[in-house]
């Protein structure tokens, strides 16, 4: 099974100018190829720093790739951080010079002299074509290892991995397997909780099973190696459905799905037409919700409440909506208080919690305390 870092190249992506999208969309083909991603670095457009980054890429990994840095001006240096890191000089390519003339002609311009360094890549490189975009790229094939230099503007780099590289990867590696990945989430207990639930699993080598704590939330990833997809299905549902048997009403879904979605669609199941209330949230609730195509949602409404406020305020909503089930959440960060209340056919309940985490965190956590306790009042588990 080859192993790949990936080494992203632009100052912009440093200084936050540009997000990176580059480094995901990457990762994702090279699991699905079955591919062992180990790291992934950001390197400014420096010649000696890029170069000792691949020196060292290469001393670890079988497929090191590049993104960035392939452009026409003195900022982009890539091309010669390749050659440094490899010994070698740059050389200039006719037949990748005419490519370039081809694709800015079709913008009725004449390219430059300064287009011309895009035409030289390291000696004994591997050219590939680039039919989208002004930057040729290369593979320089050194020792046991192969470095794959792409462009940073995404759509391109896009096209040329699966035009290219992938087809290239295949080939060299007999690639064979593939790589799949399963979420599932989890609400209603800590990390610390879930680990000490399924910690067995969190030793095994294939599928490997890991943890991921966010505010409220933990997601608990399985990812399995096989032959084949099917088998791989097979690998990740056998310690899935051991795992589900362990932690019950904790899953509320898998992959894409969301907590507010688990908790809306419980209340449909029950029948229950619901209104929502915040308070000192910011409208973390509201835009939660609006992601939801929910026909049993009557609407969010926002209230500045004092505390013990309420109880009071969201009756009158539910009043006001005809609505057979309310939950509301108020948070007073300065002392860190959050109010949940929740108001069911059957019942109304209310609690007062306090958060310990960075004020900041405080809308998100109190939203997804709310939503997984409609989810699990809903489905009868609480």
């Amino acid at each position: 099974m080859p192993s790949a870092e990936i080494i992203t190249i632009g100052t912009e992506i440093l200084l936050g100018e540009i997000v990176d999208t580059n480094t995901r969309y990457i990762a994702h083909l090279l699991r699905g190829l079955g591919v062992d991603l180990y790291r992934t670095i950001t390197i400014g457009d420096n010649v000696e720093r890029i170069a000792e980054a691949i020196r060292n890429s290469i001393a670890r990994a079988d497929i090191v790739i590049t993104t960035g840095g392939l452009g026409p001006t003195v900022d982009d240096p890539t091309r010669d951080a390749v050659a440094l890191a490899c010994g070698v000089e740059t050389e200039f390519r006719e037949e990748l010079w005419e490519q370039i003339c081809e694709i800015v002609s079709r913008y009725g311009r004449t390219p430059g002299e300064n287009q011309m360094r895009q035409a030289y890549v390291p000696q004994g490189a591997i050219a590939i074509k680039n039919n989208v975009g002004t930057a040729p790229c290369f593979i320089v094939e050194n020792g046991g290892s192969v470095i794959i230099s792409l462009p940073g503007v995404p759509k391109e780099m896009e096209h040329i991995l699966h035009e290219s590289v992938i087809p290239y990867l295949q080939t060299r590696y007999n690639l064979n397997q593939v790589i799949k990945v399963r979420l599932l989430h989890t609400s209603g207990a800590g990390e610390g909780d879930i680990d000490e639930m399924i910690g067995e699993f969190e030793t095994l080598t294939n599928p490997t099973v890991g943890l991921a704590a966010h505010t409220g939330i933990v997601d608990i990833r399985i990812a399995a190696k096989a032959e084949t997809e099917a088998e791989a299905d097979r690998l990740i549902m056998e310690v899935e459905n051991q795992m589900r048997e362990r932690l019950g009403p904790l899953v509320f879904g898998v992959d894409q799905d969301t907590l507010e979605g688990a908790a809306l669609r419980a209340a449909l199941d029950r029948g229950w037409n619901l209104v929502a209330l915040e308070a000192g949230l910011g409208g973390v609730l509201k835009r939660r919700l609006a992601n939801i195509q929910a026909k049993n949602l009557l609407g969010v409404e926002s209230a500045d409440l004092a505390e013990g406020e309420l109880s009071a305020f969201l009756k009158k909503i539910q009043e006001k909506h005809n609505a057979s089930a309310a939950v509301g959440i108020a948070t007073f960060p300065e002392k860190r208080i959050v109010e949940v209340m929740l108001i069911t056919p059957d019942e109304t309940k209310i609690r007062q919690l306090s958060f310990g985490g960075h004020p900041a965190l405080l809308p998100r956590w109190a939203v997804n305390l709310a939503l997984n306790w409609l989810r699990r009042t809903a489905k009868g588990d609480s």
